[in-house]
C-alpha cells in the first residue's frame, strides 16, 4: 500500500504540470491586455499605469516560457490576480468560499453515496420483484429531472409554502452572531465551528439552510448511482465465487455484504470519488437557485459577467483539487481490491 501512494505521490507533480500547460495555452487565447487581470493585486495599480506599461511590467508580451514561468511563480506565491466580482483577489474570494462549498460536499456526499448505494444493492437482489420495479422508475425519474426543476420546486413547497428550509447558508441573526469577538471561526465550517463555541441555535440554522441543496443532490445522484450499483451487483452475483459462497451454507445476507457488494464496489467507487470531485468544484446550478455562497456560485457569477480572472482561478484551482480527488479514488481502489496493490 505505501509503495502504492508513494507512486502516485511522484506523479503528482507531473500531473500538475500538465494541467498547467494547459491551463496556460488557453489563457494565451485571450490577447495580452485582458491577461494584465491575472497579474495585478488591486484596481489602483490599473489608475497608478497605463495598460502598455501593465504588458511591460509583466512582460506579456514576452516570449511563452519567459511568460509561462512568471505566471507560474505568481501561482506558487497565491496570486492569481484580481477579481472583480468578488473584489477581492481571487486567491482570497476562492478561500472565503471553499469551506461552504467543503461543507455542502461532507453533507451532501454521506446520503449520496449510502442512499444510492443502498438503492441499487436492493434493487439486484430483488431482481425483477416489486422493489426493483419502483427503483428503476425512481432512478429513470431522476435521471430525467433537471436540478434546477427539482430546486425551484423544493424550495416553492418547504420554504415557500411551509417555510421550513429557507436558501443561503445561514439566517441574518446567525450572520450577525458569527461576526461577534465572542464567536471563535476555528475550521470555516459554520456547523463545527457552532459547535466549538457552544452555539446549537447556529448549528441547527445551518443545518435547515443545507437540507435543500443536499436533498436535491442526493436525489439527483441516487438515480444515478442506482444503476450503475443494480447492474454491477448482478453482473457479481453470478460470478461462481458468489454460487460457491451460497453452497458452502453462508447467510444470504453474509454472501451479499461479504462477497457480492464489496466486489460491485469498484466501478460504484470511481463513481462516488468523481461525484464528490463535482460537488468539491461547486455544484453551480444548486448553489445558484439555493443563493448558496460556495465555489459554484462565484464561478456562475464571475462567468455571467465576464470575469476571466476569476473563472482563470477556480479553473487552476479545481484541477488541483482533481488532481488530489483522483489520488485518494487511487488509494481507495487498493484498500477495496487487494489485487490493485499487487499490481
Amino acid at each position: 500500500m505505501t509503495r502504492l501512494i508513494v507512486r502516485r505521490l511522484l506523479l503528482l507533480p507531473l500531473v500538475v504540470a500538465g494541467a498547467s500547460l494547459i491551463i496556460f495555452g488557453l489563457s494565451q487565447l485571450m490577447p495580452p491586455y485582458q491577461r494584465v487581470a491575472t497579474f495585478i493585486r488591486s484596481p489602483q495599480e490599473l489608475k497608478s499605469f497605463s495598460m502598455d506599461q501593465l504588458v511591460k511590467k509583466y512582460q506579456l508580451d514576452a516570449p511563452l516560457h519567459v511568460q509561462y514561468s512568471n505566471w507560474m511563480r505568481e501561482l506558487l506565491s497565491g496570486h492569481m490576480g484580481w477579481s472583480e466580482v468578488a473584489k477581492q483577489p481571487v486567491w482570497d474570494a476562492i478561500m472565503e468560499r471553499f469551506p461552504a462549498t467543503i461543507e455542502l460536499t461532507l453533507y451532501a456526499a454521506v446520503p449520496m453515496a449510502v442512499g444510492g448505494v443502498w438503492l441499487g444493492t436492493q434493487a439486484a437482489v430483488h431482481h425483477n420483484s416489486w422493489i426493483d420495479h419502483l427503483s428503476r422508475v425512481f432512478a429513470i425519474i431522476g435521471w430525467s429531472f433537471p436540478t434546477f426543476v427539482f430546486g425551484l420546486i423544493f424550495l416553492m413547497i418547504f420554504y415557500g409554502a411551509l417555510g421550513w428550509f429557507p436558501p443561503g447558508r445561514v439566517s441574518v441573526w446567525a450572520t450577525q452572531a458569527m461576526l461577534s469577538p465572542e464567536f471563535k471561526q476555528v475550521t470555516r465550517l459554520v456547523t463545527i465551528d457552532a459547535l466549538i463555541n457552544g452555539r446549537f441555535d447556529i448549528f441547527l440554522d445551518t443545518i435547515r439552510h443545507m437540507v435543500g441543496p443536499v436533498v436535491t443532490l442526493s436525489y439527483l445522484y441516487w438515480a444515478q448511482l442506482q444503476r450503475i450499483t443494480r447492474s454491477s451487483m448482478l453482473e457479481t452475483l453470478r460470478q461462481d465465487y458468489v454460487r460457491t459462497a451460497r453452497a458452502k451454507g453462508l447467510d444470504e445476507r453474509t454472501v451479499i455484504r461479504k462477497h457480492a457488494r464489496r466486489n460491485a464496489l469498484i466501478p460504484v467507487s470511481t463513481i462516488i470519488a468523481l461525484m464528490v470531485l463535482g460537488l468539491l468544484g461547486g455544484v453551480v446550478i444548486t448553489e445558484t437557485i439555493f443563493s448558496y455562497p460556495g465555489i459554484g456560485k462565484l464561478l456562475a457569477t464571475a462567468a455571467l459577467q465576464l470575469d476571466r480572472t476569476t473563472v482563470l482561478g477556480i479553473t487552476i484551482f479545481y484541477s488541483v483539487v482533481l488532481v488530489v480527488v483522483i489520488l485518494a479514488m487511487d488509494i481507495s481502489y487498493a484498500l477495496i481490491d487487494p489485487r490493485v496493490r499487487l499490481d
